[in-house]
């Protein structure tokens, strides 16, 4: 449980970074390839932190929906570099809006199969929010494209629910390290 609960807490401290630099670097109107690689960096992290995560947990084969998160950030950050190229803002948004909706979806699958060891009420909240954030966001695709700094709240509600998650674990009465021989 100690491992899980500082791994939510680096998912935390990361999200809650990527905000400040967001709105730090919208309020100094830095190029647009500079917030394209920050929208960049969110989903190639989150690839990171499933790999991660994982390996933790008896690995990517152990962890369907991990690796399938995984697998589909990866894609979505290459992907997310043609539509910056091609289409813009609206074509980043709409990458990513998907993006979010299948990780959200995600995500909840992997709170599901992780509520008994404690701290995932939060985690299942959180992945139902991104996934109908990624529906919000792929509709205003179509519409007039909002800047990176309109997703930093996305990623700041993402950064709440891992320290909630991370408390709720830091507060659990300890039985035992269940994150670490959890293999189903």
């Amino acid at each position: 449980m100690n491992t899980l609960r500082s791994f939510y807490f680096l998912r935390s401290g990361v999200a809650f970074a990527w905000v400040a630099l967001v709105v730090l670097l919208s309020n100094l109107g830095v190029p647009p390839v500079v917030s394209g690689a920050l929208l960049v960096l969110y989903p190639a992290w989150d690839a990171l932190a499933n790999i991660l995560d994982a390996r933790r947990s008896g690995g990517l084969r152990s962890n369907p929906g991990q690796r399938l998160n995984a697998v589909v950030s990866i894609a979505t950050a290459a992907v997310l570099v043609v539509a910056l190229t091609v289409r813009g803002n609206a074509g980043g948004l709409f990458i990513f809006g998907v993006w979010a909706l299948l990780a959200g979806l995600l995500q909840l699958f992997v709170g599901i199969r992780r509520r008994k060891i404690g701290g995932q009420v939060f985690m299942m909240i959180s992945g139902a929010q991104s996934a109908l954030a990624g529906v919000f966001m792929t509709i205003q695709a179509f519409g007039d494209a909002p800047t990176i700094a309109k997703l930093a709240p996305y990623a700041a509600f993402g950064g709440l629910y891992f320290l909630l998650s991370a408390l709720r674990l830091t507060f659990k009465r300890p039985t035992y390290d269940a994150y670490q021989s959890e293999s189903t």
